[in-house]
């Protein structure tokens, strides 16, 4: 037997033997409280969550004044804004971690992206991208009270 069967053998013997353990794994790996993307820990693809509360806009944090929050690394446009949110965290992060709240409120995972942002009732809403924000803003309550079940549903 050659060393490429024997390595064959040797995979296959293993998938076999972990096939009945896979059986009973969750289909999908839990999604992490905060959406940073696959390759990175930085929320909101680096924009200031504080800004958009302050400025009425999307505003790129600095690399340099940034803090961590439930895994993830944010960053602010200034010390003050890096202040803000760590004296209230929950004040500023988006909701549902950052994923978009269209794709929440159809029990869905879509990253949000900070450009397609809207604040409601105090609190920040992402968006996949603008079809999808213009089709949640048809009915932004009734989409919220479902999001908000799905995103406790997943973290209770």
């Amino acid at each position: 037997m050659g060393a490429n069967m024997k390595i064959r053998s040797t995979l296959l013997v293993a998938a076999l033997l972990l096939a009945p353990a896979m059986a009973y794994a969750p289909s999908a790996a839990a999604e992490p409280a905060i959406y940073t993307g696959r390759f990175s820990s930085t929320a909101l693809q680096g924009y200031d969550p504080v800004a958009y509360f302050k400025t009425g806009a999307p505003a790129k944090g600095s690399k340099d004044i940034t803090t961590e929050y439930k895994g993830a690394t944010f960053q602010f446009t200034s010390a003050e804004h890096r202040d803000l949110f760590l004296a209230d965290p929950e004040s500023y992060a988006p909701q549902y971690g950052g994923y978009c709240a269209w794709a929440m409120a159809d029990g869905n995972h879509a990253k949000g992206d900070a450009r397609y942002w809207k604040i409601v009732d105090g609190k920040l809403y992402l968006n996949y991208n603008s079809d999808i924000q213009g089709k949640w803003d048809a009915d932004i309550p009734g989409f919220i009270l479902k999001a908000d079940a799905e995103w406790s549903a997943l973290n209770h």
